[in-house]
């Protein structure tokens, strides 16, 4: 079963994340960067769903650096899903290594389609 994690400072966020996800996959959850990249290390997830907007050391942005410059993470993809809509924020994102970027309030079926897809 795919692994996939979710990382969001809310946990409404993440409940509903996990009730359209877990079905499919297996679960893992975060509430900020460092625990984020901990659970990354220990677990290796293929699939991270990544807020931007975080309290703490790390925001998204800076967590999704490290995911992508770590060699050992060479499979793993991140999708930005945040509340930033700006296109600007999308190009910054993936310019860091976005795979994906879904702005809240996004299509929960869209997302699964997206993991499904990725996850493979």
């Amino acid at each position: 079963m795919i692994k996939v994690l979710i990382v969001d400072d809310h946990a409404d966020i993440r409940r509903l994340l996990a009730i359209t996800l877990a079905k499919e996959f297996e679960l893992l959850e975060a509430g900020d960067g460092a625990s984020a990249l901990d659970i990354v290390r220990r677990h290796r997830p293929k699939v991270v769903l990544l807020d931007v907007m975080m309290p703490g050391e790390l925001d998204g942005l800076q967590v999704l650096e490290k995911i992508k410059d770590d060699p050992l993470n060479r499979g793993v993809v991140v999708a930005m899903v945040t509340a930033r809509g700006q296109a600007s924020d999308g190009d910054e994102a993936r310019k860091r290594g976005a795979d994906a970027y879904f702005i809240k309030p996004f299509s929960p079926m869209e997302l699964v389609a997206w993991v499904r897809e990725k996850g493979k």
